[in-house]
C-alpha cells in the first residue's frame, strides 16, 4: 500500500517512517561514541537532572515511566540506547532523541499526531458503517502509522472476500492544527473477478455437473450481478472441500480424498477457472452387522432388534452415527447410565464391505455440573435448554451434546452457535457452554400481486419465528386483490408445556369470486391443532376444525339450478375433529438417493354443526436419482373420498382437481358438470378423486450457470361421484367419471427469485366438457 498527502501541506507517512530510521541511526551511532568516551570512565553515567522537550499531551512522568529511568540512577551505554528504544516503541512519538549534557540527561520527543477524523472515499460497494468496523484506529486517539497500513489490507481483504482481487487502498493523512490528524482511506474498488468454471480431475462415477451441485461455490451464470457465490473465496474452497469429503463418504466412498485445489487467471484476467484434484478410491457397501457388549448388566441380544442397518447398503458414516445414537437411547430409557457404544470396523477389500460391531461399553462416570448459556440477547433461556434431551446433574453424553448443538443450529434464530464441554469443579463434572449470536427472524414481505383470475391486489406479510424471544411463530397475512380477499393469522407453540409437542392455532377470513365458476364465496376457518413425533421419520398431528362458509349468488351471472340450490342453502357451520400422519424418509432414510413421503388424513365432522360426514385424503410419494444422481423419477400417488351423512353436500365441500394435482388441466377443468347454468357450465367437484404422476427430470446438456434442466411427465386422473348431492333441475355430465391422460414437457429454472417450472401439455384423453390448459408457470417444488 503506498502512502500520499493530500493539498501541498501535508507530509507523506512514509517521510515520518523515514525520519524514525534516521533518528535511530543517529541514536544507534551516538551510543557508540558515548559508549567509547564512557570506556575511559567504566562506561557508566550518572545524571543528577533529566530534562524533557517536545512533550505537550504525554506528562514528563508517563515519558519517565516509559523509558524505564530515574534521576540519580546509574547507566550504562547500553541503557541509554534501551532509553531510545523504549520511547520508540511505546507508539506515542514520531521521533526521540537523547543526549547527555553534562549532569543532564536531555531527552526530546516528537508526539505522534491525533486522530481527528476518519474518513472513507471511493467505496461505493461497501458502505462506510462496514469499512468502520473493520479500521482498527480510532478518532481522539494516537495516530499510528503502522495500524493504518494494516486498516488499507484488512479493507483490501474485505473487498478481495466479494471477488474484487485487485481492489487497493491507500490511507492518508491530513494534517490540522493543535497536532491533529484526518486519515483518509483512498479506496480502489475495481471489477468483480467471478469464477468462469469449476472443473474436477479424477472423478470418475460423478460428472462434474453433478459435483458443481455440492459445492457452496458458483460458476458465474445469467444472474451473476445477483450472486456473490460465483467469486473466489479462499475460506469456501475450504469448506467446499469438506462437502466433497462428506459426499463421498455418505455414498461409501471411504478412501476419497480431495488432492488439492487450484485456481488460475483467465488470459485475460478477468474471471477464475478452480480445478479440484480428487481420489475417489473404490465403492464399500455393508457387511456383517453385529452388537456385542463388554458389560454384564447389558444383553447384546436386546440391542441387536434396535438396529435398522442390513448387510449390502452403501456404507455411510451418517447411518452409523444414526445406530449410536438409536442404541444409546435404548440404554437410557432402560435406565443405563453411563452407557458408550463404540463402533469397531473391520474392512474387507476383497469384496469392498465394512463389517461393523458395534460395542456396548462403560463410559467414564461423570456427570453434567451445569448448562451455561450467553450471546442469547433475545432468545430465552429455555428455548435453547430444551434442545438438550440431559439437565444439570444427569450422566454426561458426548453424542446427546453434539445432537443438541445440531438441534439449535437447526433453530435458525443464531448466525453462530458453538456448544463445548469442559471440566467443572471436579474432574467428574463437566460444564456445558454454549454460546450463541442473535440473528434477524422476522421477516415483513410487501408487494403487490396479479392474476388472470383475481386481478391486481396488494399482499402483505409477516413471519416471526422467535416471538418475544420464545421460539414461537406468529404469521399475519393479507392479500387484497380485485377479486380476492384474504386475512389470517397463525400461531405456533413448538414446546407445549415443555413437553416435544406443538401447539398450532390458524385462523382464516376470505372472501372470493370463484375463478372457474358462476358463484362467490365467504368463508371463515378457526383450527387448533397438535403436532408430535410418532418415529424417527413420522409425525402424527390432532387438529379440530371450525369452519364457516356461504355460496353467494354474483352480480349478473346466473349459476345451474344445482349450484343455486346450494346457494339457497346459505350459511353453513361445520365442526370436525382430524388427523394427519406423515412418514417421510426424502431427507433422513438409508438410502440418500431413494425416499419415501406418505401422508394420510381424515376429518370426521358431525361435533355439532350443520353437517355430518368423513372426508379421507391420502398420497404416497416414491423417488430415486439414477444415473450417478444426474436423472430423478418420480411417481405419486394420491386419492380423495368424501362420505357424506348428511346436511347440504355442496361444491365448496367436495374435491376440485387443478393443476396441482392432474396438469393439463384448468382449475375445476375436469370432473362433473352442469350445463344448465346460462353461461360457462358449472364445475361441481365431486366426492371421489384419484390421480398418479410420473416424473423425470435430467438435464439438458446446456452450460450449467444458465440453470436450466428438462422434465418428462407423464399424469392420468379422474373427479367423480356426486352422490348425497341434489341434482334437481340441472344437466349434469361426468357423475360417473373417466380417466384423463396427460404427457408433458417441462424446464426447471434456477433464477434469482427461486425455481421456477414451465409445464407444456397435451391432453392424450378427455371429455369435450373438460377445460384444457397447454401451459403453465408454477414455483418448483424440489423434493
Amino acid at each position: 500500500m503506498g502512502l500520499g498527502l493530500r493539498g501541498a501541506g501535508p507530509q507523506v507517512l512514509s517521510h515520518l517512517i523515514r525520519a524514525q530510521s534516521i533518528i535511530r541511526f543517529f541514536v544507534f551511532v551516538s551510543a557508540i561514541w558515548l559508549s567509547v568516551g564512557a570506556s575511559v570512565e567504566a562506561q557508566t553515567f550518572r545524571f543528577g537532572s533529566i530534562q524533557i522537550e517536545g512533550n505537550t499531551r504525554i506528562g514528563d512522568a508517563a515519558i519517565l515511566q516509559q523509558a524505564g529511568i530515574a534521576t540519580g540512577q546509574t547507566l550504562s551505554a547500553g541503557q541509554v540506547n534501551d532509553v531510545v528504544q523504549n520511547l520508540q516503541n511505546s507508539g506515542l512519538f514520531e521521533t526521540v532523541s537523547v543526549e547527555p549534557r553534562g549532569n543532564t540527561l536531555l531527552i526530546t520527543v516528537v508526539e505522534l499526531p491525533t486522530v481527528n477524523r476518519i474518513a472513507f472515499e471511493g467505496n461505493r460497494r461497501v458502505d462506510d458503517d462496514a469499512l468502520g468496523a473493520i479500521v482498527q484506529l480510532q478518532e481522539r486517539r494516537v495516530f499510528n502509522p503502522a495500524q493504518a497500513e494494516r486498516d488499507a489490507a484488512a479493507i483490501s481483504e474485505a473487498y478481495v472476500q466479494q471477488g474484487r482481487v485487485a481492489a487497493r487502498v491507500t490511507p492518508r493523512i491530513i494534517r490540522r492544527n493543535d497536532n491533529r490528524v484526518d486519515v483518509i482511506y483512498e479506496v480502489f474498488e475495481g471489477g468483480v473477478i467471478e469464477i468462469e468454471r469449476i472443473t474436477f480431475v479424477g472423478n470418475r462415477n460423478y460428472s462434474d455437473r453433478r459435483l458443481r451441485r455440492i459445492l457452496e461455490t458458483k460458476q458465474a451464470g445469467v444472474f451473476r450481478t445477483l450472486i456473490r457465490s460465483d467469486t473466489l473465496v479462499e475460506d469456501r474452497i475450504a469448506f467446499d472441500e469438506q462437502l466433497l469429503r462428506d459426499f463421498y463418504s455418505s455414498r461409501g466412498y471411504v478412501d476419497f480424498r480431495v488432492l488439492g485445489s487450484n485456481a488460475e487467471l483467465t488470459e485475460e484476467r478477468d474471471g477464475f477457472f478452480l480445478v479440484f484434484n480428487i481420489e475417489e478410491g473404490q465403492q464399500f457397501s455393508f457387511g456383517e452387522i453385529t452388537v456385542s457388549s463388554e458389560r454384564a448388566d447389558v444383553d447384546p441380544d436386546a440391542y441387536t432388534d434396535v438396529l435398522k442397518l442390513r448387510p449390502g447398503a452403501t456404507y455411510s458414516p451418517t447411518l452409523v452415527e444414526a445406530e449410536l445414537s438409536r442404541l444409546e437411547r435404548k440404554g437410557q430409557r432402560e435406565g443405563i447410565n453411563f452407557l458408550r457404544v463404540e463402533p469397531r470396523v473391520s474392512r474387507n477389500d476383497r469384496d469392498l464391505t465394512l463389517d461393523v460391531e458395534f460395542v456396548l461399553t462403560r463410559g467414564p462416570r461423570v456427570f453434567v455440573e451445569r448448562i451455561d448459556i450467553e450471546g442469547n440477547t433475545t432468545t430465552l433461556d429455555q428455548v435453547i435448554r430444551r434442545q438438550f434431551r440431559i439437565a444439570e446433574g444427569d450422566p454426561f453424553n458426548p453424542r446427546e451434546i453434539r445432537d443438541a448443538a445440531e438441534r439449535i443450529r437447526a433453530l435458525g434464530y443464531f448466525s453462530n452457535s458453538d456448544v463445548n464441554a469442559r471440566e467443572g469443579s471436579s474432574s467428574d463434572q463437566v460444564v456445558i457452554d454454549v454460546d450463541v449470536e442473535e440473528q434477524p427472524t422476522g421477516a415483513l414481505n410487501f408487494g403487490a400481486t396479479f392474476s388472470n383470475n383475481d386481478g391486481f391486489g396488494v399482499a402483505v406479510g409477516f413471519t416471526e419465528r422467535n416471538f418475544l424471544g420464545r421460539g414461537q411463530t406468529l404469521g399475519l397475512t393479507l392479500s387484497t386483490a380485485e377479486e380476492s380477499e384474504r386475512y389470517g393469522i397463525s400461531f405456533v407453540e413448538p414446546s407445549l408445556l415443555g413437553r416435544d409437542v406443538a401447539l398450532g392455532i390458524d385462523l382464516q377470513y376470505s372472501e372470493a369470486d370463484s375463478s372457474f365458476a358462476n358463484y362467490d364465496s365467504s368463508t371463515f376457518r378457526f383450527s387448533p391443532s397438535l403436532t408430535f413425533r410418532t418415529g424417527e421419520n413420522s409425525t402424527l398431528s390432532l387438529r379440530y376444525t371450525g369452519r364457516q362458509d356461504e355460496l353467494l349468488q354474483r352480480d349478473s351471472i346466473v349459476p345451474g339450478n344445482v349450484v343455486l340450490t346450494e346457494i339457497a342453502a346459505g350459511q353453513q357451520f361445520s365442526s370436525s375433529i382430524g388427523y394427519t400422519y406423515r412418514y417421510d424418509t426424502r431427507s433422513g432414510g438409508l438410502d440418500p438417493n431413494a425416499g419415501v413421503l406418505l401422508e394420510f388424513s381424515q376429518d370426521f365432522s358431525g361435533i355439532g354443526g350443520d353437517s355430518e360426514y368423513i372426508r379421507t385424503v391420502g398420497k404416497i410419494i416414491g423417488q430415486r436419482r439414477v444415473f450417478n444422481e444426474e436423472v430423478t423419477l418420480r411417481a405419486t400417488l394420491e386419492g380423495g373420498l368424501l362420505a357424506w351423512s348428511s346436511g347440504t353436500n355442496r361444491t365448496i365441500d367436495r374435491f376440485f382437481v387443478g393443476p396441482q394435482i392432474l396438469r393439463g388441466f384448468e382449475p375445476g377443468g375436469i370432473g362433473p358438470r352442469d350445463l344448465s347454468s346460462p353461461g360457462d357450465p358449472d364445475p361441481l367437484g365431486g366426492n371421489i378423486y384419484v390421480a398418479a404422476r410420473f416424473d423425470m427430470e435430467f438435464p439438458l446438456g446446456l452450460p450449467e450457470e444458465i440453470g436450466l434442466r428438462g422434465g418428462l411427465f407423464y399424469d392420468i386422473g379422474n373427479l367423480y361421484n356426486l352422490d348425497d348431492v341434489d341434482l334437481s333441475g340441472g344437466n349434469v355430465v361426468g357423475q360417473d367419471g373417466s380417466f384423463r391422460h396427460v404427457i408433458g414437457f417441462s424446464l426447471f429454472w434456477d433464477t434469482a427469485i427461486g425455481p421456477l417450472r414451465f409445464n407444456f401439455s397435451n391432453a392424450l384423453k378427455k371429455e369435450d366438457f373438460d377445460e384444457e390448459q397447454t401451459f403453465d408457470l408454477t414455483l418448483s417444488t424440489q423434493f
